[in-house]
């Protein structure tokens, strides 16, 4: 388990950040592990979130005799418990296009109430100035007024959003640039390495940003920063089977 102060020190990082220093360690190709640009983050002025997925599937379009709908969120709560960490909240809209809102205001506060850290679906959300003045932030495919046949089928179970599977206890990094997976496996050497990540950039960085830099201090610079990003790699270099 990942202890509080290393989810701290990951969140403090953005998610493009995250992503490349993941393709350090190598452990999966580069067009895999985040989502898709149909996952947006509806507060872009909120900071990262970094917790473990709590997943639901969800539709709207017709209603499902037996089924509890709304009472179903209790379950959710419930299943928070086998977590490793913080939740955040993770929902497959099984109707596609999307009949109705996945949640809005009342859900955001209860699951906030029990320690969630956000939400993201591949649906539709709603009460958007209202879930935004409680800050918990959101990422969806879009807004709809109504919450129409409101039912969670299943529970912790994996689930497809923007693109990828999602199982429950993922480990996942969110912020206005999207949304990635971090393997658990490598998930403390990434907070380890992230400020000497960060570093190898600012080499160019720095240098542009001086408004005089010419082309042969520019090479220079990018030169420096991939062999400090080649050092880095070479540090955590491991062997074992890519994650497809």
């Amino acid at each position: 388990m990942l202890s509080p102060t290393i989810l701290k020190k990951l969140a403090s990082f953005d998610t493009p950040t995250i992503c490349n220093i993941i393709e350090l360690f190598d452990v999966r190709p580069r067009n895999a592990g985040y989502m898709d640009d149909r996952i947006k983050a509806n507060y872009p002025e909120m900071p990262a979130i970094v917790g473990y997925a709590a997943t639901a599937t969800f539709r709207s379009d017709a209603p499902a005799p037996g089924k509890q709908g709304y009472g179903d969120i209790a379950m959710q709560i419930e299943r928070f418990a086998e977590l490793q960490g913080p939740p955040v909240v993770v929902f497959q809209d099984l109707d596609q296009p999307s009949a109705a809102a996945v949640f809005g205001e009342v859900m955001c506060s209860t699951y906030q109430a029990f320690g969630a850290l956000g939400l993201i679906t591949n649906g539709a959300g709603r009460d958007i100035d209202q879930v935004r003045a409680i800050a918990f932030p959101i990422f969806t495919n879009g807004t709809i007024c109504s919450h129409g046949f409101h039912q969670i089928p299943d529970i912790h179970v994996p689930v497809h959003v923007g693109g990828i599977m999602i199982y429950p206890n993922d480990l996942l990094h969110a912020d206005i640039n999207g949304v990635t997976t971090i393997p658990h496996d490598i998930a403390a050497e990434v907070a380890d390495i992230g400020h000497e990540f960060v570093a190898t950039e600012a080499i160019i960085i720095d240098l542009v940003q001086t408004g005089d830099a010419s082309l042969a201090q520019l090479r220079e610079a990018m030169r420096a920063s991939t062999e400090a990003r080649q050092a880095l790699a070479a540090r955590v270099a491991r062997t074992g089977t890519r994650e497809e």
